[in-house]
This record gives structure tokens, C-alpha cells and sequence, in this order.
């Protein structure tokens, strides 16, 4: 009975063990879920609130991205539109100057049409005074005949005489009046003579021009050289005129590309530099190859072909004049003085044309033509090398001839044709005369055309007295000096001072119309060969 109520307590007390354990666990079970839900909830509102504020920020960044953007693209807005603005200014100024150019040119025809309209109209005035003038002279000698015909009829009729007996009696009467004066008249003659000796050399002058007329005209300072299409006319040019200007720096001178259809012009006041520069850019054409690196290698051939062409002129020159046992260097010397001028007059032309004419002076006086033909071919030799040598070319000719075994008539001729010296041989005033009748002649010289060309070479000079100068070139008529400087010797800062300096030169000993702007080159060219 004990143990029966102690197991029913038993039973009991695990009944209710287990409701609490049960319900204990329902309590837990619930509390958890409840945790998890409360825990869920606040992360969402967590994570709600991370997701604003992310937005926010993201809102933020994307409006200052946005200002950002706007400002650059604002910025190289006004970049660009300054570049073009730029540009714009640049293209009118260039078209500005090409009009003005054009203008001048206009202006330098209608000149030129204007003097041609007077010159005819001055013809046909002369032509016209002419004709009547011949008119009157033929009326006059009408007029004469009939007095004559008349008189001698009034005479025969007074004298009862024939024709052929009064012709005696005045034949007679003559004779005695010739033979009484004749020891006057010589006499009288023998004074004048030394009077009319300035006469005499004048019409020895003029005759000796009537024999010797030969074509004179003034050397151009310009040359053309014509282009097959305007494809091939750019590249001459090349990107950004990188051709023309290698092409100018390595000859001197100015190149001129225009609107005119199928023509460069070359510019230069220096005839071999025009020359060589005329015949590289033909080659350059034909070839097609046009970059910096073949037109050096052109222009050095063409130099040398020129040389060889110099050369070969003065052979000519001499054979042509007949001019026998002269040195090889002497006749080198004379072909280049077919590439120089004397106030735009060709020094070569003008030496074989005083040869001609103290050939014709002497023969007149009676001396060797030959010898004074010599004298007269070699009186300016010494042009050929003035810009070379220091002093007078008359100074410099007589040296070379002394030189290369010129005898003394020719020495003193060279030395003295400007009466620079004591004139000892006859030769020396014939060919002095030569050179004034050939220098003299209208249309033979242009004075202004000299003085440029003196000018150009004066500012070439003063850029080639500094240190560390390569070459110095005289362009654009003379408003720009372009210098090339070695850049071993010279660095930026130097190149600019340099620059400075040359200006500042030519504003101390030139004077010239406008400026004269000094462009320095200073350029470092590496070249390495892969084998």
C-alpha cells in the first residue's frame, strides 16, 4: 500500500516534471522566435537606413561627377574656341598679306601697261613728225632744183656762154682759190686736230657700239619652276610645310607657293644658290621622292652638277671670244661670273662684250686687238671671288692674274679700269672706255636692283660674324634672315641671345625700309644605320 502511493507520487511528481520541462521549452522556443523576429526587424531597419544613406551618398557623388564634367567640358569649350579663334586670325592675316601682295602686283601692271600706252603713243607722234618732216625736205629740194635750173639759165643768158665753157672757166678759177689756200687750210687742219681728238674717240666709240650690238638686259631676281598637278604641289609642301622648309634651309633661298596653277617661284638674290635651288626641285618633281632627307641629298648633287657646269661655261666663253693658253683656274673663275651680277647686269656677258669692244678700240688705234680682246675679258675677274676675298675686285682681279701668269698689260688692265692706279699701257684706258660704253647702255644696269642686292648680302654678313653661325640666308626681299646655328656649340638659351644680338646689329649699321625679322634655327638630327 506504501509503495503503491509512493509509485503514484512518482508518477505524479514526473507528470508534472515533464508539463513544466514541456512548457519550459514552448517558452523558450517562443522567446527565441520572438528574438528572431525582433533581431530581423531591426536589421531591416538597419539595413533600410544603410540603403538611404548609400543612395544619398551615391546622389552626392553623381551631382558632383556631374559639376565636374561640366566644368571640363566647359573649359575645352573655350580651349577649342580659343584654337580656332587662333587659327581664324592667323588664316586672315596670311590672307590679308597674300591680298596685298596681289594688289602690288596689280598695281606694278597697270605701271607697266601705262608706260607701254605712252612709249606707243610717243612712237606714233615721232613716226608721224617724221613723215611730214620728210614731206617738207621733199618739197624744199623741189623747191631748190627749180631755183637752181633757173639761175643757171639767167647765167647763161648774161654770159652768151655754153654749159661746158662756163664749167671751164669755173674749174679754173677754183683751182687757183684751192691752190692759194691749200697751205692755210692744212694748217688750220693740223691745229684743229688736236681739238677735234675728243671728237675722234667719240666716233670711234660709236662705231665700234654699231659693230658690236649685242642683247643687254638686267638679271631677274626670281625663277619659276612648273608643278604637273596640285597633288604634287602639296607635297612639295609637305605635312605642315615640313618639305618646303628643309627645301629652303638647305638652299637659301625663298620659295613662293601660290593660287597660280602649276608654278613654284624660287626667290634669291644670289644667282649659283637660285640655280641649284631651281634645278633640285625639277628633280624633285620628276622623282616624286620629296622628304627632308632625299631634298638634302638632291640639293648637295645639284651643287656639285652646277660646279660642273660652271666649269664647262667658261671653257665655252673662252673658245667663243678666241682666247688661247689662259690657266684652267682663271677659265673656272670665268664661268662664275655667269652666276653674279654688277647692278643687275651679268658680269659675264658684260666681260665677253668689253672684250669685243677693246678688240675694236684698239684696231682703230692701231694696237693688238688680241691682247686688248684679253684684257677686256679679264678686267672684272675678280668679281668672281670678291665676296670671298678682302678688297676691291680690281685689287683681287690683278692678284689672280699676276697669279696664274697674265701678262702685264692684262695685270695693269684688271688692276686700273676704275683709274685706281697709274695708267703705264694703252690697254688700260681702251678698256676702261670698253667697260663705261658696255656698263653705259640703256637697259643694261639697274642701280636699285644692286643696292638690294648689297643690302641682302650685308645682313647675310652680319649673322655670319657669330660664333657658332652655320649658315645665314637673306629672305623675303630682305625683311627676314633665317639662321642656321650648330647645335653642338649652341644651346636654347644661347640661340636666343644670338638672335637678340643679330637684331640688334642690323638696327646699328643698315637702314632699310620697315623691319627685319630674325628667325634662328637651331636644329639636333641623329641618324643611326641598322646593318
Amino acid at each position: 500500500m506504501y509503495a503503491h502511493t509512493f509509485l503514484s507520487q512518482q508518477v505524479q511528481i514526473t507528470g508534472e516534471t515533464v508539463v513544466v520541462i514541456v512548457v519550459s521549452v514552448l517558452v523558450g522556443v517562443v522567446g527565441t522566435i520572438l528574438v528572431r523576429l525582433f533581431q530581423t526587424r531591426f536589421q531591416e531597419k538597419a539595413l533600410g537606413k544603410e540603403i538611404e544613406s548609400r543612395l544619398a551618398a551615391a546622389e552626392s557623388e553623381a551631382e558632383r561627377v556631374k559639376a565636374q564634367a561640366q566644368a571640363e567640358a566647359r573649359s575645352e569649350f573655350i580651349a577649342r574656341r580659343n584654337e580656332f579663334d587662333e587659327e581664324t586670325k592667323t588664316v586672315r592675316s596670311e590672307l590679308r598679306d597674300e591680298e596685298k601682295r596681289l594688289s602690288k602686283r596689280e598695281d606694278l601692271i597697270d605701271q607697266k601697261m601705262e608706260m607701254l600706252t605712252i612709249k606707243e603713243r610717243s612712237a606714233d607722234a615721232a613716226e608721224k613728225a617724221i613723215r611730214e618732216r620728210e614731206k617738207s625736205l621733199a618739197a624744199k629740194d623741189r623747191h631748190l632744183n627749180e631755183l637752181i635750173a633757173q639761175q643757171k639759165t639767167q647765167l647763161l643768158k648774161v654770159a652768151n656762154l655754153s654749159t661746158e665753157e662756163a664749167k671751164n672757166i669755173l674749174l679754173e678759177r677754183v683751182e687757183r682759190e684751192i691752190d692759194a689756200d691749200a697751205a692755210k687750210l692744212i694748217q688750220r687742219k693740223l691745229e684743229q686736230a688736236e681739238e677735234t681728238s675728243a671728237e675722234k674717240a667719240r666716233e670711234i666709240i660709236t662705231m665700234a657700239i654699231q659693230r658690236y650690238a649685242a642683247e643687254h638686259t638686267s638679271e631677274a631676281t626670281v625663277s619659276t619652276v612648273s608643278i604637273p598637278s596640285d597633288e604634287m604641289k602639296g607635297r612639295v609642301i609637305g605635312r605642315e610645310g615640313r618639305n618646303i622648309r628643309a627645301f629652303e634651309a638647305a638652299t637659301g633661298v625663298d620659295v613662293i607657293v601660290d593660287d597660280t596653277p602649276g608654278v613654284v617661284v624660287i626667290s634669291a638674290f644670289d644667282l649659283v644658290r637660285r640655280e641649284v635651288a631651281r634645278l633640285a626641285l625639277e628633280k624633285l618633281v620628276q622623282d616624286g621622292r620629296i622628304h627632308p632627307g632625299r631634298i638634302e641629298e638632291l640639293v648637295v648633287e645639284t651643287a656639285k652638277e652646277v660646279n660642273h657646269r660652271i666649269q664647262e661655261m667658261g671653257k665655252q666663253t673662252v673658245i667663243d671670244v678666241g682666247i688661247r693658253g689662259m690657266h684652267a683656274k682663271l677659265v673656272t673663275l670665268l664661268g662664275r661670273l655667269h652666276y653674279r651680277t654688277s647692278y643687275g647686269q651679268n658680269v659675264l656677258k658684260h666681260s665677253i662684250e668689253v672684250a669685243y669692244l677693246s678688240q675694236m678700240i684698239a684696231e682703230e688705234v692701231g694696237v693688238d686687238g688680241t691682247l686688248a680682246r684679253r684684257c677686256g675679258l679679264l678686267h672684272d675677274i675678280g668679281k668672281s671671288v670678291d665676296h670671298e676675298v678682302e678688297g676691291t675686285h680690281p685689287q683681287i682681279g690683278s692678284d689672280l692674274c699676276k697669279r696664274y701668269g697674265e701678262r702685264a698689260e692684262v695685270i695693269e688692265a684688271a688692276a686700273g679700269h676704275h683709274g685706281d692706279i697709274e695708267v703705264k699701257s694703252i690697254f688700260t684706258p681702251i678698256v676702261s672706255a670698253a667697260d663705261a660704253i658696255s656698263a653705259s647702255r640703256p637697259g643694261a644696269r639697274r642701280e636699285t636692283l644692286d643696292r638690294y642686292i648689297k643690302r641682302l648680302e650685308k645682313l647675310e654678313e652680319i649673322a655670319g660674324t657669330f660664333e657658332g653661325v652655320k649658315q645665314a640666308y637673306a629672305i623675303q626681299a630682305g625683311r627676314e634672315v633665317r639662321v642656321m646655328v650648330n647645335a653642338e656649340n649652341v644651346d636654347d638659351h644661347l640661340s636666343a641671345k644670338i638672335a637678340h644680338d643679330i637684331a640688334k646689329r642690323i638696327e646699328e649699321e643698315m637702314q632699310y625700309p620697315g623691319e627685319v625679322k630674325v628667325t634662328l634655327i637651331r636644329e639636333v638630327r641623329c641618324v643611326e644605320y641598322a646593318r
